[in-house]
């Protein structure tokens, strides 16, 4: 829809420039200025829209408190699973 706006623009650039009329002229670069404009911020609406995070992948507090949870259980178990007499080794 954007690239319509863009289109606009080159039109009523092409319009002022084959006028004879001043206030015509005045107009269509107002336009042409406008739809310029609009385009520019469509472009920059969609690139952010493109590059932004999908809401449905996003955790709710809950289900991130339960992988948390779970993070912490897995690192208890690996904690407890390693000898408790092991002594790290000095480097010489």
């Amino acid at each position: 829809m954007y690239w319509l706006f863009l289109l606009l623009a080159l039109a009523a650039l092409v319009i002022a420039f084959k006028t004879s009329s001043g206030v015509l002229l005045v107009v269509c670069l107002l336009a042409s200025l406008g739809f310029f404009l609009a385009w520019v911020l469509g472009l920059v609406a969609a690139r952010i829209g493109s590059q932004s995070r999908d809401e449905g992948m996003m955790l709710d507090p809950a289900e991130l408190r339960r992988l948390r949870e779970q993070a912490e259980a897995r690192k208890l178990a690996a904690a407890s699973s390693q000898p408790a007499s092991s002594e790290p080794q000095q480097q010489r």
